[in-house]
């Protein structure tokens, strides 16, 4: 199958080259049928690529229809407006995996779905659509998502096992209650990301009793992120994560649009956030890892932009010759992997697109890299025997050159540092939180406590100095939009308080309404501005005044709140589960896939090259 992508590749080249339209005279006649002139011309290319002429000109055959089919089909997209899509069908299929299918773009997602699954055999809960490198989705109309004529739609799996062609009633009902059951997964996977993404953006929760996400530097540090980019951050990396877990278990139809998603995430943060980390450009491989180990690379079209801008990418986190990465490590050996695959993806992305040389150069460049990375098992052994695990074992070897003793000592100094950063990051976060308490006890908010400390970076004296030169923050309150105005009229104890300490009994009560009762914030804002409220407070004490009160009952919705916890936790630990306890788990590999796949395509390149000295 290899090969054959390669001919074509090349034949489509030399058409190219030679301005050569197939689907016109005389290569095909007035009725679209093959013209005699095609027999002389894939002879003419079979003598070029030292290949057999049958075999040149069947592929060339299957090229000329392709052109006619899409040339019949744009002349019936512009009389009709129905479109053709390019069905790439998944490759456990033995029948053709590229078919074509005819649509109107006005259908829902859904409606495309239900189409493909009747028209090519599948059960329709358990596939999944990509088009455009996205998700389609279920509830909206093709036309809305970018749908156009001539686009490639990749099906993916969810289930494939012998009961998937079981007709029966029984299994049927089985197999609605399983694709329920996936989509309930499906959503518990996005709650759980969001409540630990949320987490991470709040950062008032308990660093030693409640879980959340963190995004480290190389070192293992957190990174200072503005709170408008960190949630998308955080959930990029979340579905990234989920989705490299997919990967492992070899769920490639399921990791795809986890990684997808990542993507899109990732496009809502800045490029100068992006170039700090490497995990855009590691999604970059993955994504394209994934598409090539579902046997669906032609439907990436941009799969040389993603691996160039993978490593761009790695060129700016790491720099120039690795050096930023080996001032920050003292090595790089770990991080080769990633160019290991980067190389042998780039290898097999020329080989298909029929650049035979440059396909030769990148898979060599993996041979060799893959030369260096080999581990013996032994020293592995030897390592696992002082009680370190095999992928730190593997992680200490590569980042000492394969030598058992200098990698036992960078376990060891390695598991000491992260203890200490670890402790050092739990500390600060805790600082945070007791300093967002403190801020509180005083009267402030905790949404005017956090913004006051982000403004400040953590410092409680500054902070406060902040929130007396802005007492606009000073209103900041924690409860929803729609129910900050809904304030009871204050006790007239307390305006008798402030009117005590000499100020105006109508500014006393407005400046009380705004700060909910609160009578040490009423006065210092009172003092602050004359003893009178700003302009902008006093429009709040009119809006809340204006407002009825209401009264929440206490113990309304107390067991529905206890299950809506329960699920939550829930979907927080089936995402916990997912993220691995090494930080470096994404460097770790063994590499007993790549060694084939570099095998298997050098041996497709050695013999184009042996066929060219032929020649």
């Amino acid at each position: 199958m290899a090969q054959k992508k390669y001919l074509q590749s090349k034949l489509t080249q030399f058409l190219r080259e030679d301005k050569i339209q197939l689907w016109k005279p005389p290569y095909t006649d007035e009725n679209k049928e093959v013209g005699l002139a095609l027999k002389d011309l894939a002879k003419k290319y079979s003598d070029k690529l030292e290949c057999c002429e049958n075999e040149v000109e069947e592929i060339m055959e299957e090229i000329r229809c392709k052109a006619v089919e899409r040339g019949t089909g744009n002349e019936h997209y512009k009389t009709t407006g129905i479109a053709t899509i390019e069905v790439f069908l998944p490759a456990r299929l033995k029948k053709d995996r590229k078919n074509l299918l005819e649509t109107h773009l006005h259908i829902t997602g859904r409606e495309l779905r239900s189409k493909i699954a009747e028209t090519f055999g599948f059960q329709e809960n358990y596939i999944k659509i990509v088009i455009n490198k996205k998700q389609l989705q279920l509830g909206e109309t093709l036309k809305e998502q970018g749908v156009t004529h001539n686009v490639k739609a990749m099906v993916l799996e969810l289930k494939q096992s012998e009961e998937d062609v079981r007709k029966n009633v029984q299994v049927e009902e089985e197999k609605r209650n399983e694709a329920k059951l996936e989509e309930k997964r499906i959503q518990r996977t996005k709650r759980g990301l969001e409540i630990l993404a949320e987490r991470a953006a709040e950062m008032v929760v308990d660093p030693e009793a409640t879980p959340y996400l963190d995004i480290a530097n190389q070192t293992g540090r957190s990174i200072r992120i503005p709170p408008s980019e960190r949630k998308a951050l955080m959930l990029a990396m979340g579905y990234h994560e989920k989705g490299r877990a997919f990967l492992k278990r070899k769920e490639h139809g399921i990791a795809l649009p986890c990684l997808l998603d990542a993507d899109r995430y990732f496009c809502e943060c800045c490029t100068e956030l992006l170039d700090t980390v490497d995990n855009y450009a590691v999604l970059q491989l993955d994504i394209v890892w994934c598409y090539f180990r579902l046997g669906q690379l032609e439907c990436l079209d941009d799969a040389e932009k993603k691996l160039k801008l993978a490593q761009e990418c790695f060129r700016k986190c790491y720099g120039e010759n690795h050096q930023r990465l080996l001032h920050i490590k003292g090595n790089c050996g770990k991080e080769k992997v990633l160019f290991l695959r980067l190389y042998l993806l780039q290898g097999i992305r020329n080989y298909h697109s029929g650049n035979g040389e440059e396909a030769y150069e990148n898979l060599n460049k993996a041979r060799q890299l893959f030369k260096e990375l080999y581990i013996d098992p032994s020293k592995v052994h030897n390592l696992m025997q002082l009680g370190f695990s095999a992928q730190e074992a593997r992680l200490g070897l590569r980042a000492c050159d394969g030598n058992v003793d200098h990698a036992a000592v960078h376990i060891a100094n390695r598991r000491e540092e992260l203890d200490q950063i670890k402790k050092e990051e739990r500390e600060k976060k805790k600082r945070r939180l007791e300093n967002i308490n403190h801020l509180k006890g005083m009267g402030y908010s905790m949404r005017a406590a956090r913004q006051a400390l982000h403004q400040a970076a953590g410092n409680l004296e500054e902070a406060l100095k902040i929130l007396l030169h802005n007492p606009q923050l000073w209103w900041l309150n924690d409860s929803a939009p729609e129910s900050n105005n809904r304030q009871q009229s204050p006790s007239q104890e307390k305006i008798d308080q402030l009117v005590y300490m000499g100020f105006d009994a109508v500014a006393a009560k407005a400046a009380l309404r705004v700060f909910r009762d609160n009578v040490q914030l009423a006065a210092q804002t009172l003092v602050h501005n004359g003893g009178r409220l700003p302009p902008d407070l006093q429009l709040s004490a009119e809006d809340s005044s204006s407002t009825p009160s209401t009264s929440p009952s206490d113990s309304a919705g107390t067991s529905s709140a206890s299950t809506d916890e329960d699920m939550e936790t829930e979907a927080v630990n089936e995402i916990l589960e997912d993220i691995p306890e090494h930080e470096e788990d994404y460097l770790d590999s063994t590499l007993e896939d790549e060694e084939i796949i570099i095998a298997e395509y050098l041996s497709y390149v050695e013999n184009i090259k042996s066929a060219a000295k032929k020649n």
